[in-house]
């Protein structure tokens, strides 16, 4: 999978999901913060689903109708919990994760 991580999300985490085999973008390297909209509308242009603890995003994906390529939002929690809560994530959905990578 293609994930792009929030600034909020964590170093660790990202690292984590390249440990597991994963395309990880953390959004701190790519400059100087563009705002959620650019953010949300990068991931979705590269194919990334978008890890983040910011709630505003919510507001971009249905209230706005931004084209996107998933998301996870994450409470604000330890560093751990977070991992394995995406860890979750990934593997309730792993069958059609699968599926979209080889589609796209």
């Amino acid at each position: 999978m293609r994930f792009l991580a929030d600034r909020c999300t964590g170093r660790r985490l990202a690292e984590w999901l390249r440990t597991k085999g994963h395309d990880v973008v953390e959004a701190e390297t790519l400059g100087l913060d563009p705002g959620d909209r650019a953010l949300l509308e990068r991931a979705g242009s590269e194919d990334r689903v978008l890890v983040t603890v910011d709630k505003d995003f919510g507001e971009l994906i249905y209230l706005r109708r931004v084209v996107h390529a998933g998301m996870i939002l994450l409470p604000d929690a330890r560093v751990p919990q977070r991992i394995e809560l995406v860890e979750a994530v990934i593997d309730h959905h792993h069958q059609a994760l699968k599926e979209r990578a080889v589609i796209t």
